[in-house]
């Protein structure tokens, strides 16, 4: 059997992204070596420095060249000496509109040893995936503004959906749910204010529920309800599906549950194309070069990459390495606290692999 080889582009980014993603790559490939897999890496400077040094922050190619690897692993992208926007719209946003990646696929795991800021929650009680809608809604850009600079400014910022976009995202929650054990899909809303939108993303879920998965038990949620419960009873939830806006606010609730930035690791995901994976956490300006930063949301993010790309094996050893590390290793996610520099931490996981 021909061995598999992936190609794989590595966006260190600003801050401690460059620190994090090289712990991350250091554990795939002693996760590639043992499972019979080849990675190859390519290291683009995407960021704040090449914007500061250029005033460039993408280059026209950038696209295409992405587009001829099997995946992204990111790390962070934010520079203290860029105003906050530039970055974020102009690599961030860019490359998810523009690969495509419409599915931000956020799990909400607490791994053991962590601690947890809710009440008498472990393990068993928070384990649920977070679905969001990645390329519509306020991120569109549509609005603008009028009469800017008087008394009488107006401004404007437009929530759009297509049934389009609508009807993938559900398609892929719900493939997602049937596969978990409790095949639940949660649709995460406000019907009763944003009538329009989430009038579309109620009657798309139940239409497509009835027809295409029967066998998945749906619920509805409004988002302040779903903030709520993901804090009282995060045990309810195993799939929640939502647009763009309630999606980024409720998987950072999610990502405090389970221990902080520290350890919660994303997907910005094209099935049909290249996806792109990363921490949750921004660039950490003050921890740059002090060696003190967690990168294990950096390596799960590695983890979830694998598991796209089909190594689930690989993955699951990944996760098993982690979950030992929480539960035996570390003092504390937190930066500085951890009792081991960055690098040991990475190598600790590499050898556990």
């Amino acid at each position: 059997m021909k061995s598999k080889n992936y190609h794989i582009a590595v966006i260190g980014g600003d801050g401690t992204g460059p620190e994090v993603t090289r712990e991350a790559v250091k554990v795939l490939n002693a996760t590639s070596k043992k499972y019979g897999f080849k990675m190859e890496f390519n290291e683009y400077d995407f960021g704040g420095n090449r914007y500061l040094k250029t005033g460039e922050i993408l280059p026209d190619n950038a696209i295409t060249e992405l587009q001829k690897h099997d995946a992204i692993l990111l790390g962070a992208i934010g520079h203290p000496d860029v105003k906050p926007g530039i970055l974020e719209k102009g690599i961030l946003l860019r490359l998810r509109f523009e690969l495509d990646q419409y599915i931000n696929l956020r799990p909400v795991k607490l791994y053991p040893g962590v601690e947890c800021p809710l009440k008498n929650k472990g393990p068993q009680d928070i384990d649920y995936v977070v679905v969001r809608e990645n390329t519509g809604d306020l991120y569109t850009g549509a609005g603008g503004f009028s009469m800017k600079g008087t008394p009488h400014e107006i401004a404007m910022q437009t929530s759009v959906y297509s049934r389009f976009q609508v009807d993938r995202c559900l398609k892929y929650a719900f493939e997602l749910a049937r596969q978990r054990k409790r095949k639940t899909l949660a649709l995460c809303g406000k019907t009763n204010v944003l009538t329009y939108v989430y009038d579309l993303w109620e009657r798309a879920f139940h239409e497509m529920g009835e027809k295409y998965y029967p066998d998945v038990k749906r619920e509805y949620y409004h988002v302040d309800a779903t903030c709520m419960w993901m804090v009282k009873n995060p045990e309810w939830f195993d799939v929640i599906v939502t647009g763009n806006m309630f999606g980024d606010i409720i998987t950072d609730l999610g990502a405090i549950t389970q221990g902080g930035m520290g350890i919660a690791a994303g997907g910005n995901i094209n099935p049909e194309g290249v996806s792109m994976f990363e921490p949750i956490g921004g660039s950490a300006p003050k921890y740059t070069g002090k060696g003190v930063i967690n990168p294990l949301a950096a390596i799960c993010a590695g983890m979830m990459m694998l598991s796209e790309l089909g190594e689930k094996e690989a993955a699951n050893a990944i996760e098993k390495a982690v979950m030992d590390i929480t539960a035996n290793k570390l003092k504390s996610l937190a930066a500085g606290k951890m009792g081991y520099s960055t690098s040991q931490v990475g190598d600790m996981v590499a050898e556990k692999v």
